[in-house]
């Protein structure tokens, strides 16, 4: 568990943001895997970023208006014969002693005890469309609260997305946060290491991804998304995960894998040839895409527009399958019109976090996110030369010694004061 100090700042620095607002958090549903077996759970990343609390069946209510109680907890009570199927529960006490709530009640009290909280907040924070059945819920108290507004002259008169607040915030790690994704980028690079080393052909793509999860395992991690073990034409499937191919001679074998360490995440990807060396188009494929990679990472530093780091990948791809006679014309109208897509369709990057995807803006209307110190982000171009690749039309058709090689270097950077730092550089490229 994080230094419950991280959690408090946390909430005073959103208590500041809202003012006489109220916001209200929701833990994430408990997921069925088949009939009556549950997944592991994972908490709703909101709700954990602000409280730490790892339970189901768990509202957090934001008030700073109020007079006693700012940070309430509404959590599944303690239930020996419940805890001794399903594992402990904090309990009403431990939401307090444990999480530091001011106050805490047992969930079936929400009705109950929740407009006390809301009677008198300018506004309700709050994020529709994870939970339609609790979205109800709360819409349920507001029109309540609207309902009896002329009477009083007090209560929210509006709502308002939280994500719109709270966002910003998860953008710009803390020294805390960025010690666990070190953490998690370190163990990431483990297991990516000893996948290479352990990689030939003849095995299995689950045999790969079963000495890269056994590292996340035995570091107390688990995988922060399904790994992607793709040799040979599934190299040009972007979210490969059946895994069931064995691997044959001059296969290169993309990797994307990345474990979670408590709830923050890593990713990796790194594409290299199963016998130790390159064909002569693998090569060049795999140079292009890394000077890529290079060129788009020196982008990562402060005050530049997050845009900058996709427009000089594309710049850069583009150019090397122009001379490589797999795009023809005008490299301006190439860009434009996005006629590289059939070999590049994605985006050159995400922020990383708490999600592996994480949240936060990337662009204001016209106006691309600006970097700042604290963010992180991952950078990975790729070339994907489908063996059924179709070029748009004005385009050459690929010739077959193309087709079928599938490359993605990537690696996670966080923005520093004076530039970037690649914390998952120790896997070769």
């Amino acid at each position: 568990m994080t230094n419950p100090t991280e959690y408090r700042q946390r909430r005073e620095q959103l208590m500041a943001k809202i003012g006489s607002g109220t916001a209200i958090f929701r833990s994430a549903p408990a997921a069925v895997m088949h009939n009556d077996v549950e997944y592991a759970y994972r908490q709703d990343s909101d709700f954990f970023y602000l409280t730490g609390f790892n339970e189901a069946e768990a509202v957090a209510v934001i008030a700073p208006h109020h007079e006693e109680h700012k940070f309430i907890l509404f959590v599944q009570p303690k239930d020996l014969e419940k805890e001794t199927w399903h594992g402990y529960r904090a309990g009403v006490e431990g939401a307090k002693e444990l999480y530091g709530a001011d106050e805490a009640f047992p969930i079936a009290e929400l009705a109950e005890k929740l407009p006390k909280y809301l009677e008198k907040a300018d506004r309700i924070y709050y994020h529709f469309g994870r939970d339609r059945t609790f979205d109800q819920t709360v819409l349920h108290h507001w029109q309540r609260l609207m309902a009896t507004y002329p009477k009083r002259g007090t209560g929210p008169t509006a709502v308002e997305d939280s994500n719109i607040i709270l966002h910003p915030m998860r953008l710009v790690k803390s020294e805390t946060e960025l010690a666990l994704m070190r953490k998690a980028a370190n163990i990431s690079v483990a297991a990516h290491n000893r996948a290479q080393e352990f990689a030939k052909p003849g095995r299995y793509e689950y045999e790969i991804q079963a000495e890269i999860e056994h590292t996340f395992g035995l570091n107390g991690c688990t995988p922060a998304y399904p790994s992607i073990v793709a040799s040979g034409y599934n190299s040009c499937v972007l979210h490969y995960i059946e895994n069931n191919r064995q691997i044959q001679d001059n296969d290169l074998l993309l990797i994307d894998a990345g474990c979670a360490c408590d709830y923050y995440n890593a990713d990796i990807t790194r594409t290299f040839p199963v016998s130790g060396k390159f064909t002569t188009e693998q090569q060049i494929i795999y140079d292009l895409v890394l000077q890529a990679q290079l060129q788009a990472i020196s982008q990562v530093y402060p005050g530049n527009p997050y845009s900058k780091i996709h427009e000089t990948a594309v710049r850069v791809l583009v150019e090397g399958l122009m001379d490589l006679k797999l795009l023809v014309g005008d490299i301006e109208e190439i860009i434009k019109e996005e006629k590289y897509k059939p070999f590049y369709m994605h985006r050159t990057g995400h922020w990383l976090g708490l999600d592996v995807h994480d949240v936060g803006v990337y662009q204001y209307g016209e106006n691309p996110q600006v970097l700042q110190p604290g963010q992180v982000l991952t950078v990975e171009p790729g070339i994907y030369i489908s063996p059924y690749i179709k070029p748009v039309e004005g385009q050459p058709e690929v010739p077959e010694k193309w087709r079928g090689i599938g490359v993605r270097i990537e690696d996670d950077v966080l923005v520093t004061l004076e530039g970037q730092e690649v914390l998952t550089a120790g896997v070769p490229k």
